[in-house]
């Protein structure tokens, strides 16, 4: 097998402006790595692709695991794709808490979409971050953007301990639901309906469609008792199928129309500070864990204090505390 060639950060910038998605997968692989010979060149490709970013739509999809969010993304993105939009779709596997593994086949789950020349698939596993996101989720979405994609579909874990993070990134925020499981109102969290912009009843086919009519009003009547949105939209609730592509240019519809309230009333401008200002905290959490845990006097009493929280012999809180204090001493 044919080594692949080490590139140079000027061919990693070529590659990302003239869209070339070899390149553009082999940039994303670099700043996902955790080698530290990755972290410098990862960050200058970043820095070298802000200014081109920016310029897309950014959509997050969610919602409980089989409610055919792969098969309504597929449908969805090829319906872009025919309108001559270019599509990244950021999809993110779970990770095994004893593995650590991940399926990564989300290219096997979504075929049709796959092989369209507008459409650029990168699965990521999710690793051991909260709220259904890969760590490098919005690093590999601002390479997208400054290869020229129009929009970037980010797909999520499913509804777990928190949607935030995905939220935080994206401009409209799409919930998926399924009708006839008994939780119209009570199957998920009030704090998921509330960032929702659109909350999709999918599977709208075959003799499911009178189930999903009645799921539609129960989420309408729901939402009527949120407090108004800052931005001004009112959250919608539509049926579709992911399966038969009916109700998808409605979502399209839906979509294109709160784009067009939030640059009107200057919103998304203020949504966009908001991601980079969130961003910014998580990444000095995450470049201080680093840090953290790199610190040699750190890793010399780490396994010491966790062993005396594991018996009981010092409480978790004083434990964090000595080693904190060790970390500053350096």
């Amino acid at each position: 097998m044919q080594k692949r060639k080490n590139l140079s950060l000027e061919e990693y910038v070529e590659g990302i402006k003239i869209g070339n998605t070899a390149i553009l997968s082999q940039a994303i692989t670099v700043i996902e790595s955790n080698h530290a010979k990755h972290a410098t060149l990862g960050a200058q490709i970043l820095e070298s692709a802000l200014p081109k970013s920016g310029n897309s739509v950014r959509i997050g999809i969610t919602g409980v695991p089989g409610v055919g969010k792969s098969t309504f993304i597929e449908s969805f993105g090829l319906f872009l794709a025919e309108q001559d939009y270019k599509v990244a779709v950021l999809t993110i596997d779970p990770t095994s808490p004893s593995s650590k593994g991940s399926i990564l086949g989300d290219k096997t789950r979504m075929p049709k979409l796959s092989g369209h020349q507008k459409v650029f698939i990168r699965p990521s596993p999710s690793g051991t971050t909260l709220g259904g996101v890969a760590s490098k989720t919005r690093e590999t979405m601002l390479l997208c953007e400054a290869a020229g994609y129009d929009i970037i579909l980010v797909e999520t874990v499913g509804v777990g301990q928190s949607e935030i993070a995905v939220h935080s990134m994206v401009d409209c925020f799409l919930l998926l639901m399924l009708a006839g499981a008994g939780d119209e109102l009570q199957g998920i969290k009030r704090g998921i309906m509330e960032m929702a912009d659109l909350v999709l009843i999918n599977k709208a086919d075959g003799s499911n469609k009178t189930l999903t009519k009645q799921a539609k009003s129960s989420y309408q009547n729901a939402l009527h008792l949120f407090p108004q949105n800052a931005n001004s939209w009112t959250p919608k609730v539509e049926t579709c199928s992911g399966l038969t592509g009916a109700g998808i240019d409605n979502v399209w519809s839906i979509i294109t129309s709160f784009f067009t309230l939030i640059k009107s009333n200057q919103h998304l401008q203020i949504r966009r500070k908001d991601q980079a200002n969130y961003w910014l905290q998580q990444s000095i959490d995450e470049q201080l864990r680093i840090r953290f845990f790199e610190n040699k006097n750190v890793q010399k009493e780490f396994q010491m204090l966790r062993s005396m929280v594991d018996n009981n012999s010092v409480s978790p809180f004083r434990a964090a505390k000595q080693l904190i204090d060790l970390f500053e001493k350096r």
